[in-house]
């Protein structure tokens, strides 16, 4: 009977430590929530922090907005890479990060897109006719009232004296590939991205590039989130300031700020 006790007992024991497991694994990996247009830079970038011997990553995508709400909510998230000062300023305030791992990383340019079959020319000045140039069409962008490209599209469009022609024709998308991918399915004959949004697409091209002081300066800064009890998110955090780095970013066409 003490044999068949010692059996079951120590069953028991290995059982508890298959079922933990997993749960050991999963809490190890590095959890980053990443602005939507980041999404093929950091794919690369993760991909060489693994075959280098580093911890896995895996990246949640969307909008700076949301994934800020998100954080806010006490989503599990070990590092925020925003599309704008204001959504990094957010969390901050709310002491939800880091402040000493606070950097600026990344900067990007805002560019019009139409499909890759169109012929559209777009001069891209004051007062510009945008809305004749949309024929009826919408104009895709992301939400302007809470997205970053959005933001500084609106920026743009205002500054440029334009945004009161079109702003009851925008097709608001959550973030800004979701915008992308709109003019890419011909769905609207223009959108409002960043650079490397409209490089990483093969059914866009650039229509027009909008003056840099049309809207505030581009910057994607990066922190590790205040819950973050993974060891690991601050050697993925070197990586990504470091010189291996810096040729992924450049690729896809974003400047590197450090």
């Amino acid at each position: 009977m003490r044999g068949i006790m010692r059996i079951v007992a120590a069953t028991a024991v290995l059982a508890v430590i298959v079922a933990g497991a997993p749960a050991r694994a999963q809490a190890a990996d590095i959890l980053v929530f990443a602005a939507a247009s980041l999404k093929n830079a950091m794919d690369d970038a993760v991909s060489a922090f693994e075959k280098n011997g580093g911890d896995k990553v895996r990246v949640s995508y969307g909008a700076s907005s949301a994934l800020a709400k998100q954080i806010e909510a006490a989503a599990p998230a070990d590092m925020f890479i925003s599309a704008d000062l204001d959504w990094m300023d957010y969390v901050e305030k709310r002491a939800l990060i880091r402040t000493e791992t606070r950097k600026n990383l990344l900067g990007n340019r805002l560019v019009m897109v139409e499909p890759a079959t169109s012929t559209l020319k777009v001069d891209i000045a004051p007062d510009f006719p945008l809305a004749k140039l949309l024929n009826g069409g919408r104009l895709a962008m992301a939400d302007p009232d809470a997205v970053p490209a959005g933001k500084y599209g609106k920026a743009a469009l205002e500054q440029l004296g334009v945004w009161s022609s079109v702003e009851d024709k925008v097709a608001r998308a959550e973030n800004v590939r979701a915008a992308l991918f709109f003019v890419a399915r011909g769905e609207a004959p223009l959108g409002i991205v960043y650079a490397t949004d409209a490089a990483a697409e093969k059914g866009v091209k650039i229509a027009g590039v909008f003056p840099e002081n049309t809207h505030p300066p581009i910057v994607y800064p990066i922190a590790l989130t205040s819950s973050s009890k993974n060891p690991a998110a601050a050697k993925f955090l070197a990586f990504l300031e470091s010189p291996a780095a810096k040729p992924l970013f450049e690729k896809q066409g974003f400047t590197v700020l450090r």
